[in-house]
């Protein structure tokens, strides 16, 4: 059987994403989405799917037929509501404090379509934070790197200061858990070349 090569395409402007989807070895090239990111869904679990494939899906009708395209989204939830990137300063502040000395969780929601072939699934992380002292948050609001993530902080950067401990995957607080993409890509290049040795062969 003639091995049918697939070009895997990152739909995301994130750099957290590329650089962890880096670390799979795998070629790949970004094409982001310019659809409009709405949902309807109320449990983060589905709107992080629902938001993950609605990109994967206006990126696919961008690229040729043997494409991969991985769409992902991701949310923090607390106490019933659903935190996304703050609107500016103030608002991360508020996101910030109402978080401190609490536990919440990180979703994120991933979608791979390909050949006709789809995979849509989320992950749940949960994580602990400490008080955080006024002077360490203002500090930290200072840098700006709470603006342009989910829940106005980033694992991966100064805001591990205030996290005690979490029960998960570190990738998917960073943005994409990486352990269960990699595995569903896997599934798919074998699906697409059932018998194939070498799946990563399959990439471009």
């Amino acid at each position: 059987m003639q091995k049918t090569s697939c070009q895997l395409i990152l739909g995301s402007a994130s750099p957290r994403r590329k650089e962890l989807l880096e670390r799979t070895f795998l070629p790949f090239k970004i094409i982001t989405s310019d659809a409009p990111e709405l949902s309807e869904k109320t449990n983060p679990a589905e709107y992080v799917e629902d938001l993950a494939l609605l990109k994967a899906k206006d990126v696919y009708n961008k690229v040729d037929s043997h494409s991969i395209v991985l769409g992902s989204d991701t949310v923090v939830s607390s106490e019933g509501r659903i935190l996304e990137k703050p609107k500016d300063t103030n608002h991360a502040r508020e996101m910030l404090q109402s978080l401190s000395g609490k536990s919440h969780e990180v979703f994120t929601g991933v979608c791979l379509i390909g050949q006709g072939r789809q995979s849509l699934f989320s992950v749940k992380t949960t994580v602990n934070f400490s008080k955080i002292p006024s002077d360490l948050l203002e500090l930290y609001l200072e840098t700006g790197d709470s603006l342009d993530k989910a829940g106005a902080y980033g694992i991966q950067g100064m805001g591990l200061c205030f996290i005690d401990s979490i029960d998960g995957s570190y990738s998917n607080v960073v943005g994409l858990p990486l352990s269960h993409t990699l595995r569903e890509i896997e599934k798919l290049a074998k699906e697409i070349n059932p018998g194939i040795k070498n799946w990563r062969s399959c990439f471009e």
